[in-house]
């Protein structure tokens, strides 16, 4: 499930409560992990603007399309080389994402690819609690 939002107009919340009662009716899940999953448009990154949207994405993999509710959307993720954070903290504190761009990106030998960004809030993952582990993965190219 997808939904366009901003930074300045975060509508994460209402994505997932939309998204969550529809978990169960989704048959050949690979695990019981979420995904949250950034879809930014090309110059997202070159043009920063908290205003700008971006499509955000509630989800769940799985094995193939076969069992998946009709009014929910299938996305397939394009392989490719990521970076990938491990993040211990509460869900509302953005500073691993200041971190990532402005301190370890700038530094590294990496650019961002224009490839979806995405979070896998596994067994760990507990909204907004300061104990709360995911997977932080960025798309990432060589320079």
């Amino acid at each position: 499930m997808n939904m366009s939002m901003s930074l300045l107009n975060d509508r994460t919340g209402e994505l997932w409560s939309r998204f969550m009662p529809k978990v169960n009716d989704i048959g050949n899940k690979l695990s019981e992990d979420k995904i949250s999953m950034q879809v930014y448009p090309t110059t997202y990154f070159e043009r920063f603007n908290p205003k700008h949207r971006f499509v955000k994405w509630a989800m769940v993999e799985v094995g193939d399309f076969g069992e998946i509710p009709d009014d929910l959307n299938q996305f397939i993720i394009q392989e490719g080389l990521y970076a990938v954070f491990d993040y211990k903290g509460p869900s509302y504190d953005k500073s691993i994402f200041q971190y990532i761009y402005t301190k370890w990106l700038p530094i590294s030998d990496y650019n961002i690819d224009n490839r979806p960004h995405f979070e896998v809030l596994g067994e760990t993952y507990r909204n907004n609690d300061p104990e709360s582990e995911e997977e932080i993965w960025i798309p990432i190219q060589l320079k």
